[in-house]
């Protein structure tokens, strides 16, 4: 029996106060789709069925460039994070598993491991960190790591990801999330072939670290920190990392990490086509690397991205089980609500999805309609699947309104009391 953060009851008596609303929207809605010949309990168990996993760093508060405004109760470690995630899961019944971050969530993997399953969670990717300085480091990475023209910052920097490898064995995780900050700021300041040359033989020694049942996510990331140029800048950059690598090495594809208006979905169709899709971070932006909420900009885009997934799942694609994970940065809102509402919007972005109707899509693809190929895609999303996706956190013990009975929780309030409270002032996006 995990440990609950939040009392059972609580829910069960929030979950009251809805019961009789969620009871009548969900019929309603399952009457409406029974007219388009979709089962709405399908729907729902797809959805029940699809978890993301939280990024341990987002439930700490996030900042600019400029600064950083602690909130209140901040975890003061991995394990006050984990506590955290437990309670997004507990509420949202969407997020059973954690992404580390390597050092900053470096502890006793047997300890990691015993407190993340007395919570009911279990650890996704481990991501390494060598795009800013540890304390005990030799090293400096402010002109690179992997692609340093310096060997033994290379070297270290390969030791490090193997690190996490190990970690990550340890408590459970199944693959490596990859990215570096390498790039340069001035034009001449790096040779673009020869950086990436190095590159690609540290991460050689990376991939061969791998156990068998692991695999290796490489990110791509157009700028930041490196303004002019950066190592690993696009989807083609990333592709040919992963097929020169190997058959366990993935593109990882953040939905932040793009041009405005780059058109992503097509970029995840063609990874998948040539089965090189490892996974996603999910998160929004309207300028650039804004790490803002998943669906808080641009609901549709993070739709047509599930339409393609989908797509991809109803065609059994050879191998395709991507990962999910949420990467964000919360600098005005409580990180947990946040991720709560995230692990929603993405949840009804899969949903959406699954009720396109793909025989008429394929017809009218087809047939060159234009206009009604957009429109099948239109009917579904606009389609409101809340009772589908309160349903599915209801009938797995979670909460029908989840961020309502976190607040009625005072779970904020509570830590608030034994964390002791963080200083303002500091500087950095994380």
């Amino acid at each position: 029996m995990a440990e609950l953060q939040i009392s059972g009851d609580l829910i069960a008596s929030e979950n009251d106060k809805l019961a009789a609303a969620q009871k009548s929207d969900f019929e309603a809605l399952g009457a409406h789709l029974a007219r388009r010949n979709i089962d709405i309990e399908a729907i729902t168990t797809k959805v029940a069925d699809f978890f993301v996993a939280v990024p341990s760093w987002g439930v700490g508060t996030g900042g600019t460039r400029f600064a950083r405004f602690p909130g209140q109760g901040e975890p003061r470690g991995i394990f006050d994070k984990l506590d955290d995630c437990a309670v997004i899961n507990q509420l949202s019944r969407a997020t059973p598993n954690v992404s580390l971050h390597i050092p900053w969530d470096k502890a006793d993997p047997k300890q990691l491991k015993a407190h993340a399953e007395a919570l009911g969670l279990g650890f996704d990717a481990m991501n390494s960190n060598t795009f800013s300085d540890a304390p005990d480091q030799v090293h400096s990475y402010k002109y690179g790591s992997l692609s340093h023209v310096d060997a033994a910052t290379r070297k270290q920097a390969i030791a490090h990801n193997i690190e996490c490898i190990e970690i990550g064995n340890a408590i459970g995780s199944k693959a490596l999330t990859v990215w570096i900050g390498d790039g340069s700021n001035f034009p001449g300041q790096s040779h673009f072939a020869r950086s990436f040359e190095r590159y690609l033989d540290a991460m050689a020694e990376v991939y061969k670290a791998l156990p068998d049942d692991w695999r290796i996510f490489s990110e791509h990331k157009m700028f930041e920190p490196a303004f002019y140029s950066t190592v690993v800048q696009d989807w083609g950059t990333n592709y040919l990392i992963a097929q020169t690598l190997g058959p366990k090495a993935f593109c990882l594809v953040d939905l932040g990490h793009h041009a405005p208006n780059t058109n992503i979905e097509m970029i995840v169709s063609r990874l998948i086509q040539f089965k090189k899709l490892g996974g996603f971070h999910f998160n929004d932006s309207k300028y650039g690397d804004d790490d803002l909420d998943a669906g808080s900009i641009d609901p549709y885009r993070l739709f047509l991205v599930f339409n393609e997934l989908v797509d991809a799942e109803e065609r059994s694609v050879e191998n395709f089980h991507p990962a999910h994970m949420i990467d964000q940065s919360h600098n005005v809102t409580d990180p947990i609500e946040s991720l709560i509402s995230s692990a929603n919007e993405i949840r009804r972005a899969y949903a959406q999805a699954l009720l396109v109707d793909r025989a008429a899509l394929g017809g009218y693809q087809d047939g060159n309609d234009a206009l009604m190929a957009s429109d099948t895609l239109k009917r579904a999303y606009r389609t409101d699947v809340e009772p589908v996706l309160a349903e599915a956190r209801r009938r797995a013990g979670g909460a029908i309104d989840p961020i309502a009975a976190y607040r009625a929780s005072g779970y904020r309030q509570r830590v608030g009391k034994i964390r002791p409270a963080s200083t303002g002032g500091s500087g950095g996006i994380i």
